[in-house]
């Protein structure tokens, strides 16, 4: 008898609805698994803010190594209310991005089934930013002094290395020639004088080795007015780790919804397993009230299967979120009636008659 594929994968529920959206996505993942001849070995991790007010960290100090030798991540959501958002993230999804060099954060965006663009006559919006997701603006670079005074100053340095900036060119580009070879690189070159027009000269000299792909540098505020009144001109964004993010949830709000929106932490050479998160926050104001909508989790969930080599079971299960979501089965956010529950019964039965 021919043993199951097994992938072994930490589950991280984190904090507010992630403890609602993390096990509507392993019910689902567990039965694609099944009908797909692989399993899951689930380890999950009580790590995130409740860990945090009892040992005063989000993670144990080894909780890298307790990680590293996972096939993947699955991440919920990680905020308190009553913990500053420098705090949860540094002390959790930055740390494992940066030990795990999951240095491309990518994020697809299309209109599901039944969202409503705010763009008028907006239907089919598909395009994908990938975000270097290790250094540029994020650092921990920098520091306060005369903390109080009169004098106090806070200095904030952005780190760009040619090795990092050349590895996410590299992968966009890659990503472009595999689709319709656009590649947009967002940037701040008029203004900020030394990393952008690095990035810019990178970027340029990586995309030459890409005889099928057009790159476009274009001025990220520029870039972002383009996106509200052109989208469809769009179709692969790279962009570094500040202006990736802004840029991916504002694309994903074009496309109707910021809460349905997945990312993927990846580390190409798969040295490191790489981590699954929906864009939303914990989002207190609900948590623990069965409404809130598991479509990002599931979505991150699907990134995540043909990550591990499912591309199947990965197709299998955004096919199952259409299906309900063309039936109209929705959550409140999307002006719809069902909860958490309900769209994740739905989407389960679409997977056991698929």
């Amino acid at each position: 008898m021919t043993q199951a594929r097994t992938y072994t994968v930490d589950l991280i529920a984190g904090d507010g609805i992630g403890q609602e959206v993390v096990p509507a996505a392993t019910r689902v993942v567990d039965a694609l698994a099944d009908r797909h001849g692989f399993r899951v070995a689930w380890r999950e991790r009580q790590w995130g803010s409740a860990y945090f007010f009892e040992h005063g960290r989000m993670m144990p100090v080894d909780g890298i190594e307790i990680l590293s030798d996972g096939d993947a991540i699955l991440l919920g959501a990680v905020g308190h209310p009553e913990l500053p958002d420098h705090e949860t993230l540094w002390g959790l999804l930055i740390p494992i991005r940066r030990e795990f060099l999951q240095y491309i954060n990518l994020r697809p965006v299309r209109v599901l089934p039944g969202v409503v663009s705010p763009l008028r006559g907006v239907d089919d919006l598909d395009i994908v930013v990938v975000r270097e997701n290790v250094e540029g603006e994020y650092s921990a670079v920098g520091g306060r002094v005369y903390r109080g005074a009169a004098e106090e100053f806070a200095l904030q340095e952005a780190v760009f290395t040619r090795t990092g900036v050349t590895r996410v060119a590299r992968y966009a580009a890659e990503l472009a020639a595999s689709r319709s070879g656009s590649l947009t690189s967002a940037t701040k070159s008029n203004g900020i004088i030394h990393s952008m027009p690095f990035w810019d000269e990178v970027v340029s000299s990586v995309v030459e080795d890409y005889d099928g792909v057009e790159l476009k540098s274009v001025l990220v505020d520029a870039l972002a007015a383009a996106l509200v009144l052109r989208p469809h001109d769009f179709d692969v964004i790279v962009a570094s780790n500040l202006f990736g993010d802004i840029l991916s949830d504002l694309i994903a709000a074009l496309a109707g919804s910021i809460g349905i929106a997945p990312s993927a932490n990846i580390n190409p050479p798969r040295d490191h397993p790489s981590m699954f998160e929906p864009i939303h926050g914990s989002a207190p104001d609900i948590a623990g009230k069965g409404i809130a909508n598991p479509t990002g989790q599931l979505w991150s969930a699907s990134l995540m299967l043909d990550h591990l080599g499912e591309p199947a079971a990965a197709a299998g299960l955004m096919s199952a979120i259409d299906e309900v979501m063309a039936a109209g089965i929705r959550t409140a956010d999307l002006g719809g009636s069902a909860g958490t529950e309900d769209f994740t019964a739905a989407v389960l039965r679409a997977v056991a008659s698929s």
